[in-house]
């Protein structure tokens, strides 16, 4: 599967909430760093980290733009609350092998009424 088209399958397994499901688009020694938050590093960490994320907030992506370049997809995404982001995913084999996202982790927290840190 080509990075761009593992995009749109990832998105839906995200929307789903189901972390064992989004767990299955990575390698074993996948690293997804959220630039928020410390690196994951792991297939069954970066499950554990979404199974924990999808406990703590509803979360939707929606697609605005995908693009790909060789075994790298970028997604360009919103949520329905007007969150915007972006991520970066190589893919190699048809596994996600490293996954950068950017994205206001305050603007987030304060959406799903979840704890700010040191407030």
């Amino acid at each position: 599967m080509n990075p761009k088209a593992l995009i749109f399958e990832w998105v839906d397994a995200f929307n789903k909430g189901d972390a064992n499901l989004i767990a299955d688009f990575y390698a074993e020694n996948a690293i997804n760093h959220q630039v928020a938050n410390a690196p994951v590093e792991g297939k069954e960490a970066i499950r554990k980290m979404f199974a924990t994320e999808f406990s703590q907030a509803e979360m939707t992506c929606i697609i605005e733009n995908v693009f790909e370049d060789g075994e790298w997809a970028i997604l360009e995404w919103k949520d329905p609350l007007g969150l915007r982001g972006c991520g970066f995913f190589h893919v190699i084999n048809g596994k996600i092998v490293f996954q950068r996202g950017y994205w206001d982790k305050l603007s987030f927290l304060r959406m799903h009424n979840l704890p700010i840190p040191n407030e």
